[in-house]
């Protein structure tokens, strides 16, 4: 018993070394990677509590209180809910915490940057937390998770927006013939996919036999826009480049496909449900890494854009070079009185929207019944978030094209 006793201590004692040495190697630089990191746990956490927590949250007083035991899948949804509650709370507690914060000097970003120890501590302190707070309080959330998400979803089209437009203005601002190719092809090459996809859309999503007149819509409206795209960005009066066109024409037909690909298993005009009627872990662990990766994207991208987050304060890139070599001392100085290159407090505003992002996404939009309710981002509301995401990004991007000519007096 004492030996026993003694091996746990030792094991306890080489785990906190082990994460306190973890902790103190993350840097400044690599600080963005580490809140992804802790986000990531968070969604694995939230599934590994989906598949394992409902027997015990049955037993509990102040979570089960109802006349009638709800099912298996209420309880599932609900520790989903609750992880992410959690998790919501501490980024948006750490972004009203960097509210204002300019230059390196400022203590907060200190707290932004470092201290680790405590931020895990503290965030897995608030996920506890969640699992003692009453129902009413986490269907609140539920129900604001979903607008939310619908947030989240709509800086994900306005980041990808500002990449293809910036992607484009620095290869033909090169100038140069390479670099011409190089767009020529990586547009060629985008529609190409585009067309094919869509192919395959129509072979897997309306097959013969079956009345399948709102998957051919689908697919038959973002062809439409491919078309338009390519026909606006083309016009003499708007003389845009095609590659912005073929990638949003590419991300449509994607959206698409997501969008069909998240109806019902049991509905006759999805077939992807003669492949996998049977859904192993395997596929599910499959769709949850696409989750996250891109989730953690956006919440990366979103810390790097200068024309969303940069505070007015923001250095631009290529800052002059001191005349004169400064000494140590003045070195540090002058590190310290940098400003800082993104906004803190949005930078936390973004996991906070992706965390009811992801927990409707792992709940089915907290729609979830039957087979669906095994699945990530399987039921008919996933369908048309997707499909609503596509044609919002068709209009933002519409309205990119349009919108100098329509203002001509205005700076876009």
């Amino acid at each position: 018993m004492w030996a026993a006793s003694c091996l746990a201590s030792c094991c306890a004692a080489c785990a906190c070394d082990a994460c306190r040495t973890v902790v103190s190697g993350i840097s400044r630089r690599s600080a963005r990677i580490a809140y992804c990191g802790l986000f990531a746990l968070s969604l694995f956490v939230s599934w590994i509590l989906r598949e394992v927590a409902a027997p015990l949250m049955e037993q509990l007083p102040w979570i089960n209180h109802f006349h009638k035991t709800p099912n298996r899948e209420w309880f599932e949804t609900d520790a989903v809910l609750r992880v992410s509650l959690g998790n919501f709370l501490f980024f948006t507690i750490l972004s009203f915490l960097m509210i204002g914060v300019k230059n390196q000097r400022d203590p907060r970003d200190g707290l932004h940057h470092g201290r680790w120890m405590m931020k895990i501590v503290c965030w897995f302190i608030l996920v506890i937390l969640m699992f003692f707070v009453p129902n009413e309080i986490i269907s609140f959330y539920e129900t604001i998770s979903k607008f939310g998400s619908g947030l989240f979803l709509l800086i994900q089209v306005v980041l990808l927006l500002d990449f293809v437009h910036g992607w484009n203005d620095k290869w033909v601002g090169y100038d140069e013939q390479f670099w011409y190719v190089a767009l020529f092809i990586v547009s060629l090459v985008c529609y190409l996919a585009t067309f094919g996809f869509s192919g395959l859309l129509f072979h897997w999503f309306t097959p013969s036999g079956q009345d399948c007149g709102l998957n051919t819509f689908f697919i038959v409206m973002t062809l439409i826009l491919v078309i338009l795209f390519a026909i606006v960005a083309l016009h003499p009066a708007v003389g845009s480049s095609i590659l912005p066109a073929s990638v949003i024409s590419l991300y449509c037909m994607y959206l698409c496909y997501s969008g069909l690909a998240s109806e019902p298993r049991d509905y006759e005009c999805n077939g992807l449900h003669k492949h996998s009627k049977a859904i192993s872990t395997g596929t599910v662990t499959v769709g949850l890494l696409t989750t996250i990766l891109s989730v953690v994207y956006s919440a990366v991208r979103a810390g790097s854009s200068t024309t969303l987050l940069s505070p007015p304060s923001s250095p631009r890139a290529g800052g002059g070079k001191p005349l004169l070599p400064l000494d140590k001392a003045d070195e540090e100085e002058k590190e310290k009185n940098k400003a800082v290159t993104y906004s803190y407090a949005f930078f936390h505003i973004i996991f906070s929207l992706a965390s009811m992002y992801s927990a409707m996404l792992l709940t089915g939009w907290s729609t979830s019944v039957g087979e669906s309710g095994k699945l990530v981002d399987v039921g008919w509301p996933s369908v048309w978030i997707r499909i609503l995401t596509a044609w919002v990004t068709a209009a933002l991007y519409m309205w990119s094209l349009l919108a100098p000519i329509l203002f001509p007096d205005r700076d876009f």
